[in-house]
């Protein structure tokens, strides 16, 4: 049951319970995740980085068919769409949402880069999440982990300006591993939950902040949390203690490395409260007109000359 992830996360704000967003990078990380959607009963979001596939239309097509088969809801969402290409290519191959990251930019920049991208996705029912403060590298946590944490104020007026579906918020995580232990500013989600009302919040970097931190981030009001290295990590994991049997069956590799994952993943499904929350049961639809011309890619070129478009895009550098 294919969504927008503003569904979703309105849902989730309105019951008081958080969605996870695993980050996959093949069939079998996404069926993986859709199992758990399905077991689970709980809506779900698909995360995708545009670099992650060479024909990522295809690689979208195949998520839509599977999410569309599934009774629970699902969106799919390009996560971190940094450049123009990025969010083109997201229209095109077919998204029900996009992130755009804009937050190594001023803040005027972010607004308005952010403002167009909201003006091209939502007349196509495309929800948009953008991200303000900067959610840096675990590696580099020292500095990323305290510098350029989101301001409340800021929050809510970055909202009213650009018309964003969910805000990605800088509250003290880190992407990837950490060196260090993170810390979590919660006064600081306490302030902005208050400025920033009805629109959901996003919390990057969910992997490796801990059960403690991330169950008390969800009850002090994040709706989606990121989730990418602790689940290839925990399927690794299950991989290595599976060919340690010499005679192990080669035919099972694969299936070692999705009962790790979705071990992981569950185990966030049911600290988030996520579990049992999923809503409705609709029917496969057919493919709206709009999306067709994105898979025959007739509305926007992307990997031809981008120039024609460009032109009509005064702000976007």
């Amino acid at each position: 049951m294919l969504v927008t992830m503003k569904e979703i996360l309105d849902h989730a704000k309105k019951g008081g319970y958080g969605v996870t967003a695993p980050n996959v990078q093949s069939e079998d990380t996404v069926r993986a995740v859709l199992e758990v959607a399905e077991e689970y009963h709980a809506p779900m979001i698909v995360d995708v980085n545009a670099f992650i596939h060479t024909d990522l239309p295809w690689f979208i097509h195949m998520i839509r068919d599977l999410a569309e088969k599934v009774s629970v809801p699902v969106a799919i969402n390009l996560d971190h769409g940094k450049s123009y290409e990025d969010i083109m290519l997201g229209i095109n191959s077919g998204f029900t949402s996009i992130m755009v990251d804009r937050s190594s930019l001023s803040y005027e920049e972010n607004v308005e880069q952010t403002k167009e991208v909201v003006k091209m996705c939502k007349p196509l029912g495309i929800s948009v999440e953008a991200e303000l403060g900067h959610v840096g590298m675990g590696n580099n946590y020292a500095v990323d982990g305290v510098n350029n944490l989101t301001v409340p104020n800021e929050a809510a007026d970055f909202i009213k300006e650009t018309g964003v579906d969910c805000l990605a918020v800088a509250i003290g995580t880190a992407h990837g591993r950490y060196t260090g232990t993170p810390h979590i500013d919660f006064e600081r989600l306490k302030q902005l939950v208050e400025a920033c009302g009805d629109t959901p919040l996003v919390l990057h970097g969910g992997s490796g902040t801990g059960d403690e931190n991330l169950r008390k981030a969800v009850q002090s009001g994040i709706q989606k949390v990121n989730l990418a290295t602790e689940l290839i990590v925990a399927g690794k994991e299950e991989l290595e203690g599976f060919i340690k049997d010499p005679n192990f069956d080669k035919w099972k590799l694969i299936p070692a490395f999705k009962k790790g994952y979705k071990d992981r993943l569950a185990h966030y499904v049911e600290l988030f409260d996520q579990a049992g929350k999923a809503w409705g049961e609709r029917k496969r639809t057919a493919v709206p007109a709009v999306w067709k011309l994105f898979l025959n890619r007739e509305l926007f070129p992307v990997n031809g000359n981008l120039s024609s478009y460009r032109k009509r895009s005064y702000i976007w550098k």
